[in-house]
């Protein structure tokens, strides 16, 4: 069973995006333990503040990383994977540590210091979604692999 822990900047408000989490995370109780942390989103005031922004929002994430766990970090900039090559991938990388931690940004991205500390940088796409909706769509991409893995009728 995947251990997997996910770090994310800003809280989810949007019921829609609540009840689409809750549904994931009500699927994924058979394939995977999932906890989330939520780091507190900095305003932002303007873009001239990026990089103060972005360092106390990793302060916030470089604290709540465990140790012994294998770290991905979301990333526009991160590998891409086919439906099955993420699969494998995940199984892959549960074999490195205990856990698996997944960081998702604020919407300034992570600082360079959470993707140092990071195995590997991950993007879901070459398209920008919110933090709220990459959560969702993070969550989602697990079932999917989880299902794959398993040989379950989601993916076709």
């Amino acid at each position: 069973m995947l251990d997997i822990l996910i770090i994310s900047v800003g809280t989810i408000k949007e019921p829609f995006w609540q009840k689409a989490i809750e549904e994931y995370l009500k699927r994924l109780r058979s394939h995977a333990r999932i906890s989330v942390i939520e780091v507190p989103e900095e305003r932002i005031s303007s873009v001239a503040d990026r990089e103060r922004i972005l360092k106390i929002e990793a302060e916030g994430i470089l604290t709540k990383i465990p140790k012994d766990t294998f770290v991905v970090a979301l990333d526009r900039a991160g590998k891409m994977f086919n439906s099955r090559e993420w699969a494998d991938q995940l199984n892959i990388w549960s074999r490195f540590g205990k856990r698996l931690t997944f960081i998702i940004g604020g919407p300034l991205g992570l600082a360079p210091s959470v993707l140092e500390k990071s195995a590997v940088t991950l993007s879901l796409a070459k398209m920008t979604f919110t933090h709220q909706m990459s959560r969702v769509i993070l969550l989602e991409q697990i079932y999917r692999a989880s299902m794959i893995s398993s040989g379950g009728q989601y993916h076709y």
